[in-house]
């Protein structure tokens, strides 16, 4: 039986990575799926998956860049008028690091990419997608943290501090949504063996290649797979944390290496 029949779920960075997992993972179980992301041609190549697995009206693509939020407001307004304004489900996946650097050489660019990708991103979107939930009384944000969030580690300092605001978003959004039948999960991965790398080092493939090396990581499957468990908990159940860490990590810099 499909857990999530009848159900639309908006997935944001959906063109790769634990997005498209999740996007893939949540048509599985019979969600309608919006897939977001600003890559269209992969937007395209997953819908087309996903249609040919469970049919015509199972997925429509998004192509947005959650940084803009007259983009997001703009595509959000674009859903409603084409059948599709009612998300049940919205994870914010979208996300980025960018740079390896201490603190006093940091780019400027690669902190505003993250701190306008993580934390406003996320904040745009779903301050354009509440307010329907809340009319209807009921739907699920999963926001995608990163045990970054929890412990600082060095050179992490401003992609660290974007999760550990995401994971205080992600409580407030509980605190805020009390009583209004909407549920909120932040999913906070360890080591997850996506392009997070390549892109944090601006499409060096040596270095993002060395942060795996000799290491079991997490793929983005599993993400996808906590993520759809608890979207599928019964109506009174809220998860509202999950820590998903790989075997062989124990910390956000203990990593053991074969």
């Amino acid at each position: 039986m499909d857990r999530l029949a009848g159900k639309t779920a908006l997935v944001t960075g959906a063109s790769s990575g634990i997005g498209r997992a999740t996007a893939l993972a949540l048509a599985g179980e019979g969600a309608r799926i919006i897939a977001a992301a600003r890559r269209g041609d992969r937007l395209g190549e997953l819908c087309d998956e996903i249609i040919r697995r469970h049919g015509a009206e199972a997925c429509g693509k998004l192509e947005l860049d959650v940084r803009d939020r007259e983009d997001v407001r703009k595509s959000i307004d674009e859903l409603e008028g084409a059948g599709w304004g009612e998300i049940d489900i919205l994870v914010n996946n979208a996300g980025l690091a960018a740079g390896l650097d201490p603190i006093q050489s940091g780019l400027f660019d690669d902190w505003d990419r993250m701190i306008d990708t993580n934390v406003k991103g996320l904040l745009n979107v779903s301050r354009l997608v509440l307010p329907g939930m809340i009319a209807r009384g009921r739907g699920h944000v999963v926001n995608i943290g990163s045990v970054a969030g929890r412990e600082t580690y060095p050179n992490g300092n401003v992609y660290c501090a974007t999760k550990a605001a995401e994971r205080a978003i992600n409580k407030g959004m509980r605190l805020d949504l009390h009583g209004a039948g909407i549920r909120v999960t932040t999913v906070d991965p360890g080591m997850v063996k996506t392009d997070f790398s390549l892109v944090r080092f601006h499409g060096d493939d040596e270095k993002a290649d060395k942060v795996y090396a000799g290491a079991a990581p997490l793929g983005p499957e599993d993400v996808a797979d906590a993520i759809l468990w608890a979207v599928t908990r019964p109506a009174h159940v809220n998860v509202e944390e999950i820590l998903l860490m790989p075997t062989m990590q124990a910390s956000a810099t203990m990593i053991k290496r074969s």
